[in-house]
């Protein structure tokens, strides 16, 4: 079966002070975030990548088959199209330097939040993945997410989810 994917916005040009939901799937949908040292590389190439082309990560998690992360725009000339690109590029290069597979589908999957959509509700949303994948039962608990503007506690503080 082909795979299909989402299109780009056409009247849309994904540059500029805009927020975005992306997600990111692993090569047919294997477990490649598993480990400390398979997640740490990825997560330091988001944190350089978003740096070097003007966006902030609000959120983000890696479960064990996909990545999300929510992402801002912090200057008028920050491409998205263009930051993901070469994220993805870069960890699949680092990616086949250590392993025999490849790290990503191709595409990605994006939603451009608009002006009355809650940053917060979105961040919860990708907090709360492990939680509802079963992997954890506080959030705390698990290694693989973050943010690269507030601390941990602080972004679970602000989505207010309730740890048991």
């Amino acid at each position: 079966m082909p795979l299909i994917y989402a299109p780009r916005l056409r009247s849309f040009d994904y540059v500029g002070y805009h927020r975005y939901f992306l997600t990111i799937c692993s090569f047919d949908r294997v477990r490649a975030f598993v480990s400390d040292a398979d997640v740490g590389p990825v997560v330091t190439r988001l944190s350089q990548t978003a740096d070097a082309y003007q966006f902030s990560v609000i959120a983000y998690c890696l479960m064990p088959d996909h990545m999300h992360a929510l992402v801002a725009g912090d200057h008028e000339a920050a491409d998205f199209r263009e930051f993901v690109r070469i994220f993805k590029q870069q960890t699949a290069f680092d990616w086949r330097r250590c392993h025999t597979t490849r790290l990503w589908q191709r595409g990605y999957i994006e939603h451009v939040l608009r002006e009355e959509e809650d940053t917060l509700a979105v961040a919860r949303y990708i907090i709360e993945n492990p939680l509802r994948a079963g992997l954890v039962t506080d959030p705390l608990d698990y290694s693989y997410l973050g943010s690269f503007t507030v601390s941990v506690r602080e972004l679970l503080y602000d989505v207010q989810i309730q740890r048991t």
